[in-house]
């Protein structure tokens, strides 16, 4: 309940694109180059749009005229983070020294990741991607490299990396390509090293290296007089080291599979997960009760924990606050349908239950009239047996009420009447999941909040979240992952979507 994890791929705008090195800093100890490289090119999606005025995000390579090469995390801001898929709004801009000008812009149609964060090992190793144009490019492509590079072999970077820490700083973000000689590490030199499947490229204190938005650029070789891609960039090799690239090389079968047409691996399910609200360190929905009219501001409901700025201290509550915060409704495959602000925080504690309640500027009936998706309210609490959908940015996850806990216990805080979820591999809740509602069988109606998980094992400790029976007996259990009820929420609001803990049958903490 305390962290805020970053969501992996699309649910975080800034993690895919901020995968490099640190300190070391943009193509370092390099210069601008002075010719372009016709296969070079620089990929821009406009959602999530990377935080900088060019776009740029993730260096790319042609490898054919409707084919380019990335890493697989540059290609994971889909908003469901599929392996295999149809983007919207990702562009490439090939053949130009300059990421606003010049060469050749082509639409994305189609993405093609060989790995995905939530697979067994993660990406690291397997960091590639194709994209494939919806139009061919004239640039003349560059070949894959034929073998490994050995430690000692002469290569050189190339990208528009960040020059230096600060994202707000819009100097940081260059906008003419750089490059740099340098050579291949061995893998002890980069101390995050995988086992296998990596190159560690640049000098061995990191002052010639790759940086944050190089991912996806190239290490080349030269072979036969020509230039050939030996790995990407795909993320940092330690603190003051070379940085980390897929190898290439080990996955030309895959490459060379797809390009050709003889091993297309088929598009992903797509989940339905309209309605979902990324507030990018938790997640949120837009809720209506029984008094809510087309006129009334819409509520976002997330977590009391989610809260910006000070948390509700224990005991007590947050009422009627300031607040500006994006709430973008997602649609059926996760994409913004709707971007509304919230502008007041109506209500949030972390006592007696975890939630809050965000005002937003747009009405019920303007979000109806833009097909945003809102949940109505139950008026009645989970029991142990209810089906659930914890309703996440990426996938609809399918839980069961194991048990309603009379007291629920982390850190100085204390939740009542709690929901815990049966154990499952179809229901894994983690840290960034927190605000994501309980659905019930029908889709449309919130029953409950997922708000924490047991992490370590811990008894009642930040969390570690321990259940408290009868004569405070304490049970706690590593993986056990818990919501709270909101049955509660609707006897305290009225119309116009005003709080009043003082109405009856209110229980709120006052």
């Amino acid at each position: 309940m305390r962290k805020r994890s970053l969501l992996l791929g699309a649910a975080l705008v800034l993690a895919p694109f901020l995968m490099a090195v640190s300190p070391a800093q943009a193509v370092v100890g390099g210069h601008a180059s002075t010719r372009a490289y016709s296969f070079m090119g620089s990929f821009q999606p406009s959602y999530p749009a990377p935080p900088r005025p060019d776009k740029h995000g993730c260096g790319v390579e042609v490898l054919a005229p409707q084919w380019v090469l990335t890493a697989s995390h540059c290609a994971g801001k889909n908003p469901t983070v599929a392996k295999v898929g149809v983007p919207r709004g990702w562009k490439v801009r090939v053949g130009s020294l300059d990421t606003t000008s010049g060469g050749e812009v082509a639409e994305v149609d189609h993405y093609y990741r060989l790995s995905n964060f939530q697979e067994e090992g993660g990406i690291w190793g397997r960091d590639l991607a194709l994209l494939h144009l919806r139009t061919p490019v004239r640039a003349k492509p560059v070949r894959i490299a034929s073998a490994t590079p050995r430690p000692g072999t002469p290569v050189r970077i190339v990208g528009w990396g960040m020059t230096c820490d600060d994202i707000a700083d819009l100097t940081c973000f260059p906008t003419k390509l750089r490059e740099a000689d340098t050579v291949v590490q061995p893998l002890s030199a980069c101390p995050s090293a995988a086992k296998a499947g990596e190159l560690c490229v640049g000098s061995r204190d990191g002052k010639i290296a790759a940086s944050n938005m190089d991912s996806g650029g190239p290490v080349l070789v030269r072979e036969g007089g020509r230039w050939a891609v030996a790995g990407v960039v795909s993320g940092p090799g330690g603190d003051r080291a070379p940085t980390l690239y897929t190898d290439a090389t080990r996955h030309a079968a895959w490459i060379n599979g797809i390009i050709s047409g003889r091993k297309v691996p088929p598009d992903d399910r797509i989940p339905d997960v309209e309605g979902a609200v990324n507030l990018g360190d938790c997640v949120g929905s837009v809720i209506r009760t029984a008094a809510s009219r087309p006129q009334d501001p819409a509520l976002l409901l997330t977590n009391g924990h989610c809260v910006q700025g000070e948390r509700p201290a224990p005991g007590k509550a947050l009422v009627d606050r300031p607040a500006d915060r994006v709430v973008p409704i997602a649609d059926r495959q996760g994409y913004p349908k709707v971007t509304a602000r919230a502008n007041r925080l109506v209500y949030a504690t972390m006592t007696g239950t975890d939630i809050a309640l965000y005002r937003l500027n747009r009405t019920y009936a303007q979000l109806a009239a833009k097909g945003a998706k809102v949940f109505r309210l139950t008026t009645a609490p989970v029991r142990a047996g209810d089906r659930l959908a914890l309703a996440y940015p990426t996938r609809r996850m399918k839980c069961t009420a194991e048990a309603v806990v009379e007291h629920l216990r982390e850190g100085a805080y204390q939740q009542d009447d709690a929901i815990r979820y049966a154990a499952g591999k179809d229901c894994a809740p983690a840290h960034g999941t927190s605000g994501s509602a309980l659905l019930a069988p029908d889709g449309t109606t919130i029953v409950g909040i997922h708000n924490t998980h047991n992490e370590a094992g811990g008894r009642c400790t930040d969390d570690n979240p321990c259940e408290v029976g009868p004569g405070g007996t304490v049970t706690a259990v590593k993986g056990r992952s818990y919501g709270q009820q909101v049955y509660l929420i609707g006897a305290c609001l009225t119309k116009g979507s005003r709080l009043d803990l003082s109405r009856k049958g209110c229980a709120l903490t006052p």
